[in-house]
């Protein structure tokens, strides 16, 4: 018998700059785990960063290069996963084209994640690149037509978007298109350092997986932790304590015992962060090792990515021929 064919994800980020701890908990650790059980498609979504990044186009060739070494240095397989960039495939600009004509702007102005990244970089008169970026993220999943898409809770708007486009789509033309799911992680948002928002680097509030032990060890000293509390025999109220909050992400094994030390003021902030910090350094230190064979050969990273854009761009061109066909617009056969 033929082997079953396995389904699809594509999901990628932004290269605005160097990857956290809020992408890990929110995508990246899906992304490592379901990597050989599906066929997985990252994209680095440079066209998308120009959306906040117009002004600024030559940080993109650094940027890119940045996150796919953080992909690798997480453990992302290019073996069995395919990275590649959007910019490099042109087949995913000419289906945002197309999705264009089926969306309208009242459905773009109302989508939550866009009028919320709207208000946090005071864009009160939206580009129409930046109004449209969902519109693109829909051409990303489905050019390559992904099954699965594991991403961050404030990115479930655009999935929503992206289905409604298929369904459109399907019902004008022709079935092309798998409607895709989102898979949010256990931890779909992580707060900042500072305990008021989630992990960003904009707020600059992150713990980046490039970040080195000494790094890890002053921003975890740094965070914030019960106001209320003043001496360590202090009874603490752990659900207000930022510190707390990662010992739930990253330390399942200890993080009920902490609280109770923590309520019963038995253990103080300054050994709860220390605690913090060796957990978290015990699950970057094998990043950093990884990290050092790409950071030594950037080569090899340039060869992954114009290996893995290669063979996208043959995907997309069968994908392109099948919604030209489904739309009537392959007029010279």
């Amino acid at each position: 018998m033929a082997e079953k064919k396995k389904k699809r994800i594509l999901t990628g980020d932004r290269p605005t700059g160097k990857l956290h701890l809020g992408h890990y908990v929110g995508s990246l650790q899906n992304r490592v785990r379901l990597q050989k059980e599906y066929d997985t498609f990252l994209i680095i979504a440079d066209v998308q960063a120009l959306t906040t990044n117009f002004e600024t186009p030559e940080k993109l060739s650094r940027d890119v290069r940045q996150v796919a070494t953080d992909y690798l240095a997480v453990g992302i397989d290019p073996e069995v996963t395919t990275i590649f960039v959007q910019s490099m495939v042109p087949e995913i600009a000419e289906l945002t084209v197309f999705y264009s004509m089926i969306v309208t702007v009242n459905q773009l102005r109302h989508n939550p994640t866009i009028k919320s990244e709207a208000a946090q970089y005071g864009y009160n008169d939206m580009t129409y690149g930046f109004l449209g970026y969902p519109v693109s993220q829909a051409a990303d999943i489905t050019f390559c037509k992904a099954n699965l898409v594991p991403v961050g809770e404030d990115q479930l708007p655009h999935i929503e978007q992206t289905r409604r486009i298929v369904r459109k789509f399907n019902n004008l033309y022709a079935p092309v298109f798998p409607e895709p799911e989102a898979l949010v992680s256990d931890i779909p948002r992580l707060v900042g350092l500072d305990g008021k928002s989630k992990m960003s680097k904009s707020l600059d509030n992150a713990i980046y997986l490039s970040d080195s032990e000494e790094e890890v060890n002053r921003k975890v000293q740094k965070a914030v932790t019960d106001p209320a509390r003043i001496r360590k025999t202090d009874p603490g109220h752990p659900e207000v304590c930022t510190v707390f909050e990662y010992h739930k992400a990253f330390n399942s094994d200890e993080v009920n015992e902490i609280e109770e030390k923590c309520r019963a003021g038995k253990i103080g902030c300054v050994a709860c962060k220390k605690r913090l910090a060796e957990v978290l350094n015990n699950l970057l230190e094998p990043m950093r090792e990884r990290r050092v064979k790409y950071e030594q050969n950037p080569d090899i990273v340039d060869e992954i990515l114009m290996a893995g854009t290669k063979k996208v761009r043959e995907i997309g061109k069968k994908t392109l021929e099948e919604v030209r066909e489904a739309m009537h617009l392959n007029y010279f056969k």
